[in-house]
């Protein structure tokens, strides 16, 4: 399968837009990758990193910062994204290599790297079962995969319909994610996992709580944070 033969939604305008924002650094990028490391069992030293889906590489400065890793490689389908995102590969703080590629065939060797990062990548992919099955494939025994997606609810609801663009029939629930993980052959235990319910990623975009009406109990979740081991 060539890139050119992939399934693919390009972006919105205002998606791409946003996603280069103070606000997706900050609130959204940040905060995941904080998550994330608080989910890990102990992190390997000087790692291999994958990311998955990397954009505009803004989260290169912060995986070294993170994990300190001696590589970062990393992938992106939007050719109009991979100049900004080599800018950035060039000021981190480790070697970065930026590729055009798909997550459903990684142009990567079997066993290659200690972890697998991927921040709200997958729910833009529309052949899941493949993409997860290269995840598996490109970790080393023992790698992580570090998962932070959102969920179907939050990526049906009317706000994220008209700003932006996904492939909307593979979209899945936290739990479907789960045992599409799990299925593949990783082991997520119950501890690695996290469904925070933070203001952005609800379908009012925290109005209700703003106006003062309590926030439910059980939401259903709307974000899904987990580390998975190969």
């Amino acid at each position: 399968m060539t890139l050119s033969q992939t399934c693919w939604i390009k972006e919105s305008a205002f998606g791409i837009w946003f996603l280069n924002t103070e606000t997706w650094r900050k609130r959204v990028l940040r905060v995941a990758i904080a998550d994330l490391r608080r989910l890990m069992p102990a992190a390997p030293a000087a790692p291999t990193i994958l990311d998955v889906g990397c954009g505009r590489g803004n989260s290169f400065a912060l995986l070294a910062e993170a994990f300190a890793p001696s590589r970062i490689a990393a992938i992106e389908i939007d050719a109009a994204l991979l100049a900004d995102a080599q800018g950035q590969a060039g000021r981190c703080a480790c070697p970065v290599t930026v590729s055009l590629g798909n997550a459903e065939r990684l142009p990567y060797p079997d066993a290659g790297f200690d972890i697998v990062f991927c921040h709200q990548s997958f729910h833009h992919i529309v052949r899941h079962p493949e993409a997860m099955r290269e995840f598996y494939r490109v970790l080393k025994p023992g790698g992580l995969l570090l998962f932070a997606e959102s969920c179907k609810r939050f990526i049906h609801s009317l706000p994220i319909r008209l700003l932006f663009r996904h492939p909307m029939a593979v979209q899945k629930t936290a739990d479907q994610y789960l045992r599409l993980i799990r299925d593949t052959g990783f082991r997520v235990d119950a501890e690695r996992i996290s469904t925070p319910y933070l203001w952005w990623s609800r379908p009012d975009a925290g109005a209700l709580e703003w106006f003062g009406w309590s926030l439910p109990t059980r939401p259903e979740p709307t974000l899904l944070n987990l580390v998975a081991v190969k």
